[in-house]
Formats: structure tokens, C-alpha cells, sequence
């Protein structure tokens, strides 16, 4: 897979909820955490976080929305139930992007849903668990953006086979025709 992708909250209140994400984070190949105005202590996470994600991840901490920095070319993508936000199954992710959850008992401030490139929802009836809601849009990053085979037509159908990309392919012809 092409690209990059972080992971963050924004006014995080609970640290078993985070530290799944931020496992979630690493097993999905997150790039990098990070966190505005936290409510938590963030070592209090690494509780539920049985990957030690943040041995493997950098974790980036801001006081505020306005101090948030992102990679040059990283496109903000906020997670939120709004009316005018886009379904999760009609997106498409960009190649480098930082998604952003809001707290439990709340939603991405106005700063937050301001700064936001593109803004993304679920379709669900009512919000998830923080670390489930983005375990679902890494799942579906992984699985858009990734090389996998097309799903078959009918249920419990073969998959056709993928061939394997291969590459460097003109430079042994050139190679093999000089030498011969």
C-alpha cells in the first residue's frame, strides 16, 4: 500500500478506549498518534495498548487544535456523525491523511471540524466506542487503498487468483538481450 496514515483524538477521556486504538493503530501500520487536549494521562493507556505501540509508533501531544501539526501533504480526515459528512463506504482515502476522533461523550469541536479536510461518518444508528469506530475506518483504509482481489459475485465464490506485480521486468530483457 502507497501512502501514509496517523491516527488521533481529540479531548479523550478514557485511557482503556485510546489504548485500544492506539494498538489498533500500530496492528493496522499507523504512521504515527497523536492527541489534542487529552483528558487523560497518557501512560495510563498503555494499560489495554498490549502492543507497546508507542515503542513502535511516534506520538505526537498538542494543547490546542490551532498548535495541531501534520506532515506536508497530509490531509485531516475527521471522524463524526454529521449530517453532510460523507459515508465511510463511499470514500475515498487519500494517500496521506491523519483521521480524528472525537471524545466519547461528545463530538470533534467546531476548531477541529473546521480544520478538517474531508469529514467522514460511519452508517450506523448511533456512535460506537472510540476505538472500535477507528478500527472500522482503518479496516476499510486498508482494505480500499490495499492490493487485494476483487470480491467474487455470489456468496462463498472463488476469488480469482492475483498475479504478482512484477517488477524491474523491461531491464532484464535489455539486460539478457545484450548479453546474448
Amino acid at each position: 500500500m502507497r501512502g501514509f496514515f496517523g491516527v488521533g483524538v481529540e479531548g479523550i477521556s478514557k485511557e482503556l478506549n485510546v489504548g485500544n486504538l492506539v494498538r489498533s493503530s500500530h496492528a493496522f501500520g499507523a504512521g504515527f498518534f497523536f492527541a489534542i487536549t487529552p483528558q487523560i494521562d497518557i501512560r495510563a493507556m498503555q494499560q489495554s495498548d498490549t502492543s507497546a505501540a508507542f515503542q513502535h509508533l511516534p506520538y505526537y501531544q498538542y494543547d490546542s487544535v490551532a498548535a495541531m501539526m501534520l506532515p506536508q501533504g497530509c490531509q485531516l480526515v475527521g471522524v463524526e456523525l454529521t449530517d453532510d459528512a460523507v459515508e465511510l463506504p463511499s470514500f475515498k482515502h487519500p494517500t496521506r491523511a491523519a483521521y480524528v476522533l472525537g471524545p466519547e461523550m461528545g463530538s470533534l469541536s467546531p476548531e477541529m471540524q473546521d480544520r478538517c479536510d474531508h469529514i467522514i461518518k460511519i452508517p450506523m444508528k448511533f456512535c460506537v466506542n472510540v476505538g472500535v469506530a477507528g478500527a472500522l475506518v482503518m479496516y476499510d483504509r486498508n482494505v480500499s487503498m490495499g492490493n487485494y482481489a476483487p470480491r467474487p459475485v455470489v456468496p462463498g465464490g472463488r476469488l480469482p487468483e492475483m498475479k504478482p506485480v512484477q517488477k524491474g521486468g523491461l531491464r532484464r530483457k535489455i539486460r539478457s538481450k545484450k548479453q546474448g
